[in-house]
């Protein structure tokens, strides 16, 4: 193969990459998902230090459109020593085992008013379930902000194993509260 014709395809793949998948990153610093169960009855938060997402999103082609996340669930913290210490054994995230939960979707359908579904297979500590994630898209300027809410039933994700599955100590429900800010994204 010519050096002319390796560059320009070169040049060519470097053009799909930046139109694609390339272009549309995650802001970390402005963005984040927060975790929240009830123990006893009392609400407490937790959020995700580190967590990636690979984007490819064109409201004008949600047919080919795919979001997926990873998130580091050794990176989980509650805020309190005592408790980040206990998060990532067996009994909780089992994050040496386990050291990712992973969401991938599988369509997207939009509800107009930058208001999408997104389903997909969310998987943690092992188990992976299909799930409807409702986002909410904002754009200012060269930031899109893709939010939303997603209820899960931590037990189905064998989240607090063994004393801890009695939910009257820890609540089987689970509000997982992102915000996603990104770059790269078309106009919605």
């Amino acid at each position: 193969m010519s050096s002319l014709l390796k560059l320009s395809v070169a040049l060519l793949f470097s053009g799909v990459a930046v139109a694609g998948f390339a272009q549309q990153k995650i802001v970390p610093a402005q963005s984040d998902i927060v975790f929240v169960s009830k123990q006893m009855g009392v609400p407490v938060e937790g959020h995700f230090k580190k967590f990636d997402a690979q984007i490819s999103f064109d409201a004008a082609k949600l047919d080919t459109s795919k979001v997926s996340f990873t998130v580091d669930m050794g990176s989980a913290t509650l805020g309190v020593p005592e408790t980040d210490a206990e998060l990532p054994k067996p009994t909780w995230f089992s994050s040496v085992k386990f050291p990712q939960a992973t969401f991938t979707s599988t369509s997207i359908k939009a509800l107009g008013g930058g208001k999408f579904d997104v389903a997909g297979k969310l998987s943690i500590k092992g188990q992976a379930r299909d799930v409807v994630v409702p986002v909410a898209m904002v754009q200012t300027g060269p930031i899109t902000v893709a939010s939303g809410m997603l209820p899960i039933k931590r037990l189905a994700f064998k989240i607090g194993e063994g004393e801890w599955a009695d939910t009257s100590m820890v609540a089987d429900d689970v509000q997982v509260k992102f915000k996603f800010s990104l770059t790269g994204v078309g106009k919605l």
